[in-house]
């Protein structure tokens, strides 16, 4: 099961999207220098069809993706949800903090994922340095695209 805590339209998560981005608890990856630990914790309310449904009734054609911040702890859950936004006319991206997808990981149900856990000392996607990736996905395949984020 998912949870989450709350969400926020951005613009900077994903390249060329406005992307409803809905930070999930229970990370079991607990990063040091994390800037969200409340994610660590069990909390929030279920994220579930009916609650995407809210969410996408209110945004609309205000969005364009919907990002799924953590979800390590149900990637199957992570998964059938992805399927369910594309179904209804949106992307999909889903960030894991784990340095690799699961083998269960189905590329056709997502069209963005940023994969790595958060290391403090090599920065954000936006540092040239990072150990973090993200990749679109064309035709079941992942595409780099992290250069993209980097500051200029």
């Amino acid at each position: 099961m998912l949870k989450y805590t709350d969400y926020d339209i951005v613009f900077q998560e994903i390249p060329d999207e406005t992307t409803l981005a809905v930070n999930l608890s229970l990370c079991p990856n607990r990063c040091p220098g994390c800037h969200s630990p409340q994610l660590w914790e069990d909390i929030g309310e279920v994220l579930d069809e009916a609650a995407l449904d809210a969410l996408l009734e209110r945004y609309g054609s205000a969005i364009t993706c919907v990002s799924f911040m953590g979800g390590d702890n149900d990637t199957e859950e992570v998964d059938r949800l992805a399927q369910y936004v594309q179904s209804k006319g949106y992307k999909a991206a889903w960030y894991s903090g784990r340095r690799q997808l699961p083998q269960k990981f189905m590329p056709e149900h997502f069209d963005y994922v940023k994969v790595g856990p958060y290391i403090e000392s090599l920065g954000g996607l936006d540092h040239a340095t990072t150990n973090q990736r993200l990749y679109r996905i064309e035709n079941n395949q992942l595409v780099d695209i992290t250069e993209r984020m980097h500051k200029k």
